[in-house]
């Protein structure tokens, strides 16, 4: 029996699902909870990475989770509640940065790096020495050459 409770409670300690939290939320509109949805979508935990802080169980996109719940509550707009978690943890937030110069640089910099490449292989092929002409003696022991090896 003893065995069996010890087992039993093992079992339960090693189970992760147990101790999850589930967020529950108290909306005033269908609207609003769409939008909550919508919104913890949107944003990227900055510990998965490529998780929403809809789909992630880290603690920071539960914190995340409560924040725009919050800040819904406040009366702020979509835009407002993205420009906050944009201002409090970076453009990484969004699945769509805006276009700065560093974006930019991510953007533009492999293809300048072809384009370049392009101008430095056209450049050395256009450098390469030409074959030089062979002069009338240089043409006849040529012949003469070829028409040996065709003999043979």
């Amino acid at each position: 029996m003893f065995r069996q409770c010890l087992m039993a409670l093992a079992g339960l300690l090693l189970t992760t699902t147990v101790w999850a939290a589930i967020d529950t939320y108290h909306f005033s509109s269908v609207e609003q909870e769409e939008q909550y949805r919508e919104l913890t979508q949107s944003l990227r935990c900055p510990k998965c990475q490529n998780n929403s802080i809809a789909d992630s169980s880290a603690m920071i996109a539960a914190d995340m989770r409560e924040k725009v719940y919050q800040l819904m509550e406040q009366g702020q707009s979509r835009q407002q509640i993205i420009d906050y978690m944009v201002a409090r943890y970076g453009n990484f937030v969004t699945y769509e940065p805006p276009v700065t110069p560093s974006t930019l640089i991510l953007w533009l910099g492999p293809l300048l790096f072809v384009i370049g490449g392009g101008v430095v292989i056209f450049l050395r092929a256009k450098r390469q020495p030409q074959a030089a002409k062979l002069s009338g003696e240089e043409q006849q022991r040529l012949a003469k050459v070829i028409a040996e090896k065709e003999q043979q």
